[in-house]
Protein backbone atom coordinates (compact mmCIF):
# COMPACT_ATOMS: atom_id res chain seq x y z
CA UNK A 1 0.00 0.00 0.00
CA UNK A 2 1.21 3.39 -0.38
CA UNK A 3 1.40 6.02 1.87
CA UNK A 4 -1.54 8.24 0.81
CA UNK A 5 -3.75 5.43 2.57
CA UNK A 6 -6.53 7.68 3.79
CA UNK A 7 -7.30 7.56 7.24
CA UNK A 8 -11.18 7.78 8.98
CA UNK A 9 -11.88 7.73 13.08
CA UNK A 10 -15.44 6.29 12.46
CA UNK A 11 -17.08 6.91 15.84
CA UNK A 12 -16.08 9.29 18.48
CA UNK A 13 -16.74 7.82 21.90
CA UNK A 14 -14.20 7.49 24.30
CA UNK A 15 -11.97 4.72 21.87
CA UNK A 16 -12.48 7.14 18.51
CA UNK A 17 -11.47 10.13 20.60
CA UNK A 18 -8.63 8.25 22.00
CA UNK A 19 -7.15 7.25 19.09
CA UNK A 20 -8.12 10.34 16.95
CA UNK A 21 -5.81 12.26 20.00
CA UNK A 22 -2.90 10.22 19.40
CA UNK A 23 -2.66 9.78 15.65
CA UNK A 24 -3.20 13.82 15.60
CA UNK A 25 0.71 13.43 16.70
CA UNK A 26 1.74 12.27 13.63
CA UNK A 27 1.79 13.90 10.10
CA UNK A 28 -0.73 11.47 8.68
CA UNK A 29 -4.17 13.61 7.46
CA UNK A 30 -7.19 12.02 8.67
CA UNK A 31 -10.47 11.99 9.02
CA UNK A 32 -13.32 12.13 11.82
CA UNK A 33 -16.75 10.85 11.10
CA UNK A 34 -19.44 10.84 14.14
CA UNK A 35 -23.54 10.14 13.92
CA UNK A 36 -23.43 13.32 15.18
CA UNK A 37 -21.45 16.51 12.46
CA UNK A 38 -21.44 18.47 15.44
CA UNK A 39 -19.09 15.75 17.47
CA UNK A 40 -16.80 15.13 14.62
CA UNK A 41 -16.29 19.22 13.96
CA UNK A 42 -15.58 19.76 18.10
CA UNK A 43 -13.03 17.11 17.62
CA UNK A 44 -11.18 18.42 14.38
CA UNK A 45 -11.11 21.43 15.60
CA UNK A 46 -9.47 20.73 18.61
CA UNK A 47 -6.89 17.98 16.89
CA UNK A 48 -5.75 20.78 14.13
CA UNK A 49 -5.64 21.95 10.85
CA UNK A 50 -4.95 17.67 9.76
CA UNK A 51 -7.99 16.24 10.73
CA UNK A 52 -11.00 16.79 8.53
CA UNK A 53 -14.64 16.27 9.89
CA UNK A 54 -17.21 14.88 7.69
CA UNK A 55 -20.53 12.82 8.37
CA UNK A 56 -20.25 9.16 8.10
CA UNK A 57 -21.11 8.67 4.26
CA UNK A 58 -18.82 10.76 3.11
CA UNK A 59 -15.78 9.41 5.48
CA UNK A 60 -16.89 5.72 3.87
CA UNK A 61 -16.30 6.70 0.73
CA UNK A 62 -12.88 8.35 1.14
CA UNK A 63 -11.76 6.26 3.58
CA UNK A 64 -9.25 3.15 2.45
CA UNK A 65 -8.92 2.13 6.08
CA UNK A 66 -12.18 2.85 8.02
CA UNK A 67 -11.17 2.76 12.06
CA UNK A 68 -15.07 1.22 13.45
CA UNK A 69 -15.34 2.85 16.78
CA UNK A 70 -18.90 1.75 17.39
CA UNK A 71 -20.31 -0.68 19.65
CA UNK A 72 -20.70 -4.79 18.96
CA UNK A 73 -23.77 -4.69 17.99
CA UNK A 74 -23.94 -2.34 15.82
CA UNK A 75 -21.29 -3.22 13.44
CA UNK A 76 -23.27 -5.92 11.77
CA UNK A 77 -26.02 -2.95 10.84
CA UNK A 78 -22.98 -0.99 9.49
CA UNK A 79 -21.35 -3.42 7.51
CA UNK A 80 -24.81 -4.26 5.50
CA UNK A 81 -25.87 -0.42 5.19
CA UNK A 82 -22.51 0.18 3.53
CA UNK A 83 -21.66 -2.84 2.51
CA UNK A 84 -21.46 -1.32 -1.65
CA UNK A 85 -18.31 0.90 -0.10
CA UNK A 86 -16.81 -1.21 1.47
CA UNK A 87 -14.91 -3.76 -1.03
CA UNK A 88 -11.09 -3.08 -0.81
CA UNK A 89 -11.09 -1.13 2.85
CA UNK A 90 -9.53 -2.14 5.62
CA UNK A 91 -11.82 -2.13 8.66
CA UNK A 92 -10.10 -1.87 11.45
CA UNK A 93 -12.40 -3.31 14.98
CA UNK A 94 -11.85 -2.63 18.23
CA UNK A 95 -15.05 -3.89 19.49
CA UNK A 96 -15.53 -5.65 22.62
CA UNK A 97 -18.83 -7.68 23.07
CA UNK A 98 -20.08 -6.83 26.89
CA UNK A 99 -22.23 -5.06 28.91
CA UNK A 100 -22.65 -4.45 32.55
CA UNK A 101 -23.63 -6.49 34.35
CA UNK A 102 -25.22 -6.92 38.07
CA UNK A 103 -22.41 -6.61 40.13
CA UNK A 104 -20.52 -3.27 38.73
CA UNK A 105 -19.12 -4.99 36.25
CA UNK A 106 -18.87 -6.85 32.76
CA UNK A 107 -20.35 -9.43 31.01
CA UNK A 108 -20.27 -10.77 27.70
CA UNK A 109 -23.06 -10.56 25.18
CA UNK A 110 -21.61 -13.57 23.34
CA UNK A 111 -21.07 -17.08 24.11
CA UNK A 112 -18.01 -17.35 26.30
CA UNK A 113 -15.97 -18.96 23.49
CA UNK A 114 -16.70 -16.84 20.68
CA UNK A 115 -15.12 -13.61 19.62
CA UNK A 116 -16.50 -10.13 17.98
CA UNK A 117 -13.68 -10.79 15.64
CA UNK A 118 -14.82 -13.69 13.96
CA UNK A 119 -18.65 -12.98 14.47
CA UNK A 120 -17.87 -9.39 12.61
CA UNK A 121 -15.48 -11.42 9.81
CA UNK A 122 -18.78 -13.22 9.25
CA UNK A 123 -20.85 -10.01 8.47
CA UNK A 124 -17.98 -8.37 6.30
CA UNK A 125 -18.95 -7.39 2.86
CA UNK A 126 -17.40 -8.61 0.41
CA UNK A 127 -13.86 -7.39 -1.24
CA UNK A 128 -12.99 -5.51 2.69
CA UNK A 129 -10.21 -7.18 5.12
CA UNK A 130 -10.78 -6.93 8.67
CA UNK A 131 -8.62 -6.53 11.33
CA UNK A 132 -9.06 -6.75 15.17
CA UNK A 133 -6.89 -4.22 16.76
CA UNK A 134 -7.28 -1.08 19.43
CA UNK A 135 -9.39 -2.93 21.87
CA UNK A 136 -7.24 -4.94 23.94
CA UNK A 137 -6.34 -1.74 26.11
CA UNK A 138 -8.45 0.37 27.89
CA UNK A 139 -9.02 3.76 27.23
CA UNK A 140 -6.97 5.02 30.14
CA UNK A 141 -4.13 3.23 29.16
CA UNK A 142 -4.58 4.09 25.18
CA UNK A 143 -4.03 7.93 25.86
CA UNK A 144 -1.68 7.63 29.02
CA UNK A 145 0.38 4.13 27.76
CA UNK A 146 0.78 6.17 24.15
CA UNK A 147 4.68 6.89 22.88
CA UNK A 148 5.61 6.13 26.51
CA UNK A 149 9.50 5.73 26.44
CA UNK A 150 12.34 4.21 26.44
CA UNK A 151 10.34 1.34 25.11
CA UNK A 152 6.47 1.54 23.56
CA UNK A 153 4.05 0.20 24.88
CA UNK A 154 2.15 -3.01 22.66
CA UNK A 155 -0.56 -3.42 20.79
CA UNK A 156 -1.59 -6.21 19.82
CA UNK A 157 -3.51 -7.01 16.55
CA UNK A 158 -5.25 -10.10 14.77
CA UNK A 159 -6.25 -10.72 11.26
CA UNK A 160 -6.01 -12.96 7.99
CA UNK A 161 -5.00 -11.22 5.15
CA UNK A 162 -1.02 -10.76 5.84
CA UNK A 163 -1.58 -7.72 3.15
CA UNK A 164 -2.45 -5.31 5.32
CA UNK A 165 0.50 -5.61 8.24
CA UNK A 166 2.58 -3.13 7.03
CA UNK A 167 -0.07 -0.53 6.80
CA UNK A 168 -1.76 -1.52 10.32
CA UNK A 169 1.76 -1.36 11.64
CA UNK A 170 2.47 1.84 10.50
CA UNK A 171 -1.21 2.84 12.17
CA UNK A 172 -0.64 1.49 15.31
CA UNK A 173 3.14 2.87 15.38
CA UNK A 174 1.98 6.53 14.59
CA UNK A 175 -0.60 5.78 17.05
CA UNK A 176 2.07 5.60 19.74
CA UNK A 177 2.17 1.97 20.47
CA UNK A 178 4.49 -1.25 18.94
CA UNK A 179 2.37 -3.60 16.82
CA UNK A 180 2.33 -6.98 17.46
CA UNK A 181 0.64 -9.35 15.28
CA UNK A 182 -0.92 -12.95 17.52
CA UNK A 183 -2.51 -14.39 14.34
CA UNK A 184 -5.61 -14.80 12.54
CA UNK A 185 -8.79 -13.84 13.51
CA UNK A 186 -9.77 -17.33 15.57
CA UNK A 187 -7.20 -15.42 17.64
CA UNK A 188 -9.12 -12.48 18.14
CA UNK A 189 -10.81 -13.83 21.46
CA UNK A 190 -6.95 -13.33 23.44
CA UNK A 191 -7.45 -9.59 22.66
CA UNK A 192 -10.61 -9.21 23.64
CA UNK A 193 -11.82 -8.05 27.18
CA UNK A 194 -11.53 -11.20 29.74
CA UNK A 195 -9.14 -12.68 26.76
CA UNK A 196 -5.35 -13.70 28.07
CA UNK A 197 -3.92 -10.38 26.06
CA UNK A 198 -5.99 -8.24 27.01
CA UNK A 199 -5.37 -5.32 29.62
CA UNK A 200 -8.46 -6.45 31.55
CA UNK A 201 -7.87 -10.22 31.04
CA UNK A 202 -5.29 -12.11 32.53
CA UNK A 203 -2.79 -10.04 31.38
CA UNK A 204 -3.67 -7.21 33.68
CA UNK A 205 -1.53 -4.26 32.13
CA UNK A 206 0.36 -2.88 29.33
CA UNK A 207 3.58 -4.55 28.18
CA UNK A 208 6.57 -3.75 26.23
CA UNK A 209 8.00 -5.65 23.20
CA UNK A 210 9.91 -7.58 25.95
CA UNK A 211 7.06 -8.36 27.78
CA UNK A 212 5.13 -9.63 25.00
CA UNK A 213 7.47 -12.25 23.83
CA UNK A 214 6.85 -14.20 26.98
CA UNK A 215 3.12 -13.84 26.69
CA UNK A 216 2.09 -14.03 23.11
Amino acid sequence: MSQTQKIAVVGLGKIGKAVATNLAHSNRQFIVADRQIEKAKEVSQALGKSVQATDIDAAVKQADIILLAIPFPAVATFFSQYSNSLSGKIIIDPSNPIVPDEKGGFKKVIGLNESAGQINAAALPSGARLVKAFGTLGVASLGSAAFQRPDKAVLFYAADDDSVDAEIGKFIRENGFEPVKIGGLDQSIRIEVFGDLHEFGALGKTVTLAGAKQVA
